[in-house]
């Protein structure tokens, strides 16, 4: 239904085709198959590795030992 109301937005499969040469991946939902991505495998298909979690998915320790340039929201540095 999203399709009808975003004209010119590309929709795609799921999230690794949708990270597939992006420059940033913005998290924005607390969905099941965005909280066990491999990261490895995201991280190889970012033109790079950013990912801004506006849902606070992903520890941002771990992110950042994975290799990620990593923001989230309402955290404390």
């Amino acid at each position: 239904e999203a399709e009808a109301l975003l004209p010119g937005v590309e929709f795609v499969a799921g999230p690794y085709e949708a990270a597939d040469q992006a420059d940033v991946l913005l998290i924005l939902t607390e969905w099941d198959q965005f909280r066990a991505l491999d990261l490895e495998r995201l991280k190889s298909l970012l033109a790079a590795p950013v990912v801004v979690d506006l849902r606070n998915v992903y520890k941002p320790h771990e992110m950042v030992r994975h290799g990620f340039t990593y923001a989230s929201v309402g955290r404390g540095a």
